[in-house]
């Protein structure tokens, strides 16, 4: 690598970025405040942080979509060092905020890099390990060509420490150790050797989105969107991660449904609460107790000026006509007046929270569902087998969370019990009149988007004969509401789709639940709504989430899936994390 003083020396190239105006200075940014993208969203906004500062402050700061409004006049402040946990409810707009900054939307300097982790690694001939390189090697070419245009620029003294901090990266990613360091990340991430070094166009989509994390973590830009990262991990990749991130010194923005997660990797916390971004110090606990806090003393403030007010009228209508007492009452009204120029303390409004409840369905005798020596292997070979010789059951009364490493089988155990694929020896039974509700990842994909909810679940439960208003009154019990019923569902965010399904379980009326990953998606209110519904729900659940707390809030026994059997975990799910965590440092 050629020397810092030799690239500084070098010409001045142009970069439609970075170009020189007439008074020798470099335009970092493109002056733009309003974009209109692809007829879909808006973006408006003001930079005012200093164009070379690695900090961003945006005033003035809205974005809509479709014609509504999801954040309105407000303030965009990130700092590095900061890792942000954006938070809001389903629809707010969480995924588009996103967006639109890693579309560089928003007039954020072009010096600052950005990626947005919302979508898997293209499949490619590229093996897993390659593609992780390929990245961090273009990552590499980018910054050389922007410290050579930094240096070549007649206003470069301005820019030093810029260039001084671009070297010091590139000095840091020390290209000898591509191979080894994308192994490690790879590793932690879940992947095995053999697996690394299979082509991503051999992976699936979950196994593709890790290798996207993966090329995220190791070119370490200094804005990182993560946008529910832990989707596609297990709890073994989620603490692995967990432990990755709480030591992230750029700028992290991260969207998550894991109030576990939040509060272990972030600093700080930004909630998009009506159309507003509304900031806090402190990780996701330390947010709700602030909240908290801060809600109670604005309705104390709120209740008093009322009162306050409302003695001054009653003293004004008590003034009547006398001439010595309206100049008293028209002195009071100016208190009044003041009051509402400087703006009236509003009261606490509370974001709907929406509850639903699984329909019951009464009991069933036992045995409700049985494996009888069973094995399972995909080929149907003995020496592939997942499971060898499982003797197991569960019940209607049954709570029963599956963990284990990734690849040990729970989605295949879910799929045994439900029929959807049959053992290779031995026999699953079940109840005659055991009816099964099954979750999983891809269930969203199999909505017709194209539909509206409403004609939705006319068409796929047309032999119930329900009306439109029944059927908006059984959707709206999920909070879908309004518009939203009858407006296509591509419109909708990925957690109104989840509960679309759900919506489609509690209609089909399942006495045991088969649920895979059923928070994906779906944002911190609704899963503990999801909570409570599991645990009034009068059948059987097994779950298999990555979601600690949810685990916590609902399991009864915790069943661990690994080596080809099932053995029963009794330390409680707090215990397996801290196991997991041992494990890591082995």
């Amino acid at each position: 690598m050629p020397s810092k003083a030799s690239k500084r020396n070098q010409k001045k190239a142009s970069n439609p970025k970075l170009n020189s105006n007439s008074n020798n200075s470099i335009n970092i940014i493109e002056n733009v405040e309003e974009r209109e993208i692809e007829g879909e969203r808006t973006v408006t906004g003001n930079l005012t942080s200093y164009p070379l500062s690695r900090d961003i402050k945006v005033e003035s700061f809205s974005i809509s979509s479709y014609g509504r409004e999801l954040i309105c006049d407000t303030t965009l402040e990130l700092n590095l060092g900061r890792r942000i946990g954006l938070i809001g409810a389903n629809g707010s707009g969480k995924s588009t905020f996103l967006k639109a900054i890693a579309a560089r939307e928003v007039p954020i300097p072009s010096h600052i890099d950005i990626f947005l982790l919302n979508e898997e690694a293209p499949p490619s001939e590229l093996t897993a390990i390659e593609a992780v390189i390929a990245e961090v090697v273009k990552e590499q070419h980018r910054l050389e060509a922007l410290a050579e245009e930094l240096s070549g620029n007649t206003d470069a003294s301005n820019m030093e420490s810029l260039i001084e901090e671009i070297y010091e990266k590139l000095e840091s990613m020390d290209p000898a150790s591509f191979q080894s360091r994308a192994g490690e990340l790879l590793h932690g991430l879940g992947f095995s050797q053999p697996m690394m070094n299979k082509k991503t166009k051999d992976l699936s989509g979950g196994w593709r989105m890790r290798v996207a994390l993966a090329k995220a973590l190791f070119v370490k830009p200094t804005l990182l969107l993560l946008d529910e990262p832990t989707n596609h991990l297990d709890l073994e990749a989620c603490v692995w991660l967990e432990e990755y991130l709480k030591n992230y010194n750029q700028i992290l923005i991260i969207v998550s449904h894991s109030q576990d997660f939040l509060n272990g990797v972030c600093t700080n916390i930004m909630h998009l609460q009506n159309t507003k971004l509304v900031y806090y110090s402190g990780n996701y606990s330390t947010y709700l107790k602030t909240k908290e806090e801060k809600e109670v003393n604005q309705m104390k403030h709120y209740v008093k000026q009322q009162e306050e007010i409302e003695h001054i009228k009653k003293f004004i209508a008590s003034c009547g006509t006398y001439a010595n007492l309206v100049r008293q009452a028209k002195s009071k009204q100016k208190i009044i007046d003041k009051m509402e120029a400087a703006g009236l303390i509003q009261p606490v409004k509370k974001e709907p929270v929406f509850t639903f409840r699984f329909v019951d369905t009464g009991k069933l005798p036992t045995p409700i569902l049985a494996f009888d020596n069973v094995s399972f292997s995909y080929s149907g070979k003995a020496e592939d087998y997942l499971y060898q010789s499982i003797d197991m059951g569960a019940d209607l009364d049954s709570r029963i969370a599956l963990v284990g490493p990734n690849g040990a089988g729970k989605s295949t155990l879910l799929k045994l019990m439900c029929g959807y694929i049959q053992p290779t020896k031995g026999a699953v039974s079940r109840h005659p009149h055991l009816k099964i509700g099954r979750y999983h990842q891809h269930s969203v994909e199999q909505l017709d988007l194209s539909q509206t909810p409403v004609d939705y679940f006319r068409s796929k439960f047309a032999h119930l004969n329900y009306d439109v208003e029944t059927w908006r009154a059984k959707i709206g019990q999920f909070g879908i509401t309004g518009n939203q019923q009858i407006n296509p569902m591509k419109t909708l965010s990925d957690g109104q789709q989840s509960r679309i399904v759900f919506c489609e379980l509690y209609v089909s009326n399942p006495n045991m639940l088969l649920l895979d990953e059923p928070t994906n998606h779906l944002d911190i209110e609704c899963i503990d709504s999801l909570a409570e519904a599991i645990n009034a729900f009068t059948g059987g659940v097994v779950l298999v989430s990555h979601d600690f707390r949810l685990i916590n809030q609902v399991a009864k026994e915790i069943w661990l899936c690994d080596k080809k059997t099932i053995t029963r975990w009794d330390d409680g799910i707090e215990a397996y994390k801290q196991h997991l965590k041992r494990k890591m440092k082995c």
